[in-house]
């Protein structure tokens, strides 16, 4: 199969990906990123332990591992009228909190967003824009208040 697009030839800023690692354990670090999500605009409608659940059906052994499903409702509204409601595929914008190692924890996201422009699933013109540069900033700040506690 060939792919539409070369992903190597994505940049970070092409998918909208953030990083951050925090110096604290895994439950501490959950903790500290949904407050950071509510204190920047994101609720938290979903959130699940991908590893609590591999580990148990599949004895995965797999390192602690959470996705928050993040989502501003007003963005969220807007998206799904402008993609013809395909965005809702990708919802919810998740922020990830896995463990690297005890004690130090990555934060990971990227933007549906921009996937969803880059895929298709959303049109390439200044409506989308208009949500991907609103959402961008809504991440910023999230990732600003995450980096305030980053090592």
């Amino acid at each position: 199969m060939t792919l539409p697009i070369d992903p190597t030839a994505l940049t970070e800023e092409d998918i909208g990906q953030k990083r951050a690692t925090l110096a604290m354990d895994h439950e501490q670090a959950i903790e500290f990123v949904r407050e950071c999500c509510e204190e920047a605009g994101f609720g938290i409608p979903v959130e699940f332990s991908p590893s609590e659940l591999l580990n148990e059906k599949v004895d995965a052994d797999r390192d602690p591992y959470y996705v928050l499903g993040a989502c501003n409702p007003r963005m969220a509204n807007r998206a799904l009228d402008l993609s013809e409601k395909r965005i809702g595929g990708l919802f919810p914008c998740n922020v990830i909190v896995w463990e690297r190692e005890p004690g130090t924890q990555e934060v990971y996201h990227v933007s549906i967003m921009k996937i969803a422009r880059l895929v298709g699933m959303a049109p390439d013109d200044e409506e989308w824009a208009e949500l991907v540069e609103d959402t961008g900033e809504l991440v910023d700040d999230l990732f600003g208040l995450i980096e305030s506690e980053a090592v």
